[in-house]
């Protein structure tokens, strides 16, 4: 199901909402929870409901190895205090899944050698689970998601004639697998409390985020579960989710797939551009993925607003940055996030040295690029971009100003060529696009003149004015959180919000899923 479709504005929103603030206000939290998750599970499985087992199973896990970890944080705790003997076999009994710990138990130690023992050998079988919990998550991951692509750069290298297996993404998968990974590290470093199930079902599955993203922490999250506040209506809130849905659908239906049509046109039916029609090619998707991924941000912390639920802010005028590292502070926060708690600082981050400094900030670009796609547009894309990260982090240390204005613009114009990578169909086809960026394939724009994208009537005038006026919204006005911060509900934002549902609604011709869920 989708933010942008008649049956989630008007069916199931609405019927979610009234029922799980209803059943709250009766005082049936826990039903009020498990009617969330039950409506959840239902979003996510409306697209398809044969990998509803698989986030099921994949939460069961991590749950139970996450349990486990974090009982031992009591274990830990209380071995460790002035405790008399009788504790500590009742707390054993606990403990069910742990052999080594039972047969201490079994063996009477006491409590000072018992000590010894957890000191000694705890820590070692806990980095164990979670070293397997981890590798069961990616192994899971890169079985859907890049298993044929594996098969076919064996094919290619070896030629072989390996068989390609029948494989579907499924959805949100690497969301829902970055963030349980992310909790079973926190499990592990003693980060996270006890939870049970349902809470923590919850926490994965919340439909705003679900699909693509935001990669939400447990800390940023439980808590608000966990507030009896958040389980009344809150008026103010429903003011606030409700501009930004309909800011949300507004940049999505309105400006995204208006681009769409003449992205696709570009990209997939044109096999060479000349230098005008390649830059109008590659800025239309610049703005296409920026407003397609922007409006899916508005939509999802909206709706999570409806809920008294704050999602974290995943996007923050991104083109507005004046580096890369600046980029990549303001696109896709979560995941920038992500990367650099769950695999730049466990890498050594910036405390081994120069030259590995360098190599951790490339190799956490890299698997970034890698974990949007099994294509090597992606992991050119990421290259990239860990590139220019190293190239941004050594010009910083010469400590060479440039002008803001100027680095805006060099930041701009190098996310919107790295993004013809990101696009395109194969590597041979970003090339054509690049070298028709650099005039390679001539000037004169022949195939923009000849077909029609774009909007109803075809026109490309229409296409430029539409660049206009995205180049003004991206770099001119306020972004949609600025907006909402400052938001007083009154007539005048209640006309506005209306007319932006309105227009949006109205224009609703055809669902079009978002550009991330591909990922």
């Amino acid at each position: 199901m989708l933010f942008n479709s008649i049956e989630f504005l008007f069916i199931f929103l609405p019927i979610t909402f009234f029922i799980y603030f209803g059943l709250n206000k009766l005082k049936l939290i826990k039903i009020a929870t498990a009617w969330l998750v039950i409506a959840s599970l239902a979003f996510y499985s409306y697209w398809k409901i044969d990998y509803l087992p698989l986030i099921l199973i994949s939460m069961l896990f991590n749950y139970s190895v996450g349990s486990t970890l974090t009982s031992e944080k009591k274990l830990k705790e209380i071995i460790y205090s002035e405790t008399d003997n009788n504790v500590i076999p009742n707390l054993f009994q606990n403990l069910t899944n742990c052999k080594t710990l039972k047969q201490v138990q079994n063996d009477n130690f006491s409590p000072y050698n018992l000590k010894l023992y957890i000191k000694n050998n705890l820590r070692i079988n806990r980095k164990l689970v979670m070293v397997l919990a981890i590798a069961v998550n990616i192994g899971l991951l890169c079985y859907y998601k890049y298993f044929n692509f594996i098969i076919e750069n064996i094919n290619a290298v070896f030629s072989a004639n390996f068989n390609f297996m029948n494989i579907m993404l499924p959805l949100a998968i690497s969301f829902f697998t970055f963030q349980q990974i992310a909790y079973i590290v926190d499990s592990y470093e003693y980060k996270t409390k006890e939870y049970d199930f349902l809470t923590y079902s919850l926490f994965v599955t919340f439909f705003p985020q679900l699909i693509a993203g935001p990669i939400v922490h447990h800390k940023e999250m439980m808590p608000q579960f966990a507030n009896l506040r958040n389980r009344f209506i809150n008026h103010k809130n429903i003011s606030i989710g409700l501009f930004l849905l309909a800011i949300g659908l507004f940049k999505k239906i309105i400006i995204a797939d208006t681009f769409s049509s003449f992205v696709h046109g570009m990209f997939d039916e044109v096999n060479t551009l000349t230098f005008l029609e390649a830059w109008c090619a590659s800025i239309s998707y610049t703005m296409q993925l920026y407003f397609d991924f922007s409006g899916y941000c508005d939509m999802a912390m909206g709706i999570g607003y409806l809920f008294n639920i704050i999602l974290p802010q995943n996007f923050n005028s991104p083109y507005k940055a004046d580096s890369i590292q600046d980029f990549w502070r303001r696109w896709h926060m979560t995941l920038s996030r992500f990367l650099r708690d769950y695999i730049y600082i466990p890498l050594g981050g910036n405390r081994k040295g120069e030259l590995k400094t360098y190599r951790n900030l490339f190799l956490t670009f890299l698997i970034g690029g890698i974990w949007h796609g099994a294509n090597w547009t992606f992991i050119i894309w990421g290259i990239m971009h860990g590139l220019a990260t190293c190239i941004h982090k050594f010009w910083k240390n010469l400590n060479i100003k440039i002008p803001h204005f100027i680095a805006v613009i060099i930041t701009f114009l190098f996310i919107n060529i790295t993004w013809v990578y990101f696009r395109a169909a194969s590597i041979t086809k970003a090339n054509n696009i690049i070298l028709s960026m650099f005039g390679f394939n001539g000037f004169e724009p022949i195939i923009i003149n000849k077909l029609r994208f774009s909007f109803e009537n075809g026109s490309f005038k229409l296409s430029i004015l539409l660049l206009i006026a995205s180049f003004i919204l991206t770099f001119c006005v306020k972004n949609s959180i600025e907006l909402s911060k400052k938001l007083k509900p009154n007539i005048l934002c209640l006309t506005v919000t209306l007319m932006l549902l309105i227009v949006s609604i109205l224009s609703i011709n055809k669902v079009s899923e978002f550009l991330y869920f591909q990922f």
